[in-house]
């Protein structure tokens, strides 16, 4: 319920937040309005994979830091970001599909 958990803070902030367990981590994650990015640190690769694909949000980078890769699509869930950058989706934002028959 902190608002540093609430809101998508830009600048170099790092926030501690506890969590009893796993689920209780990703249910911590999912209640906010944004879901730009998040960053998983695990010592098992498999494990956060699978927390990742349960974190609400446009992209999970796993026991890295930064953006990742540059070909991946970049943009955020529910009210984060503008649509997708970077690759083949980010592309896509730009066109218009038309369909004629």
């Amino acid at each position: 319920s902190a608002t540093i958990a609430q809101e998508e803070i830009f600048g170099p902030v790092l926030s501690i937040i506890s969590y009893s367990s796993i689920d209780n981590a990703i249910d911590i994650a999912n209640n906010s309005k944004y879901g730009l990015s998040n960053y998983i640190t695990c010592l098992d690769y498999d494990d956060g994979y699978n927390i990742a694909k349960r974190i609400h949000s446009g992209q999970s980078i796993i026991n890295k830091i930064g953006r990742g890769s540059v070909p991946a699509p970049f943009g955020g869930f529910k009210l984060s970001g503008n649509g997708r950058e970077h690759g083949k989706y980010g592309l896509e934002e730009y066109l218009e599909i038309k369909a004629i028959i």
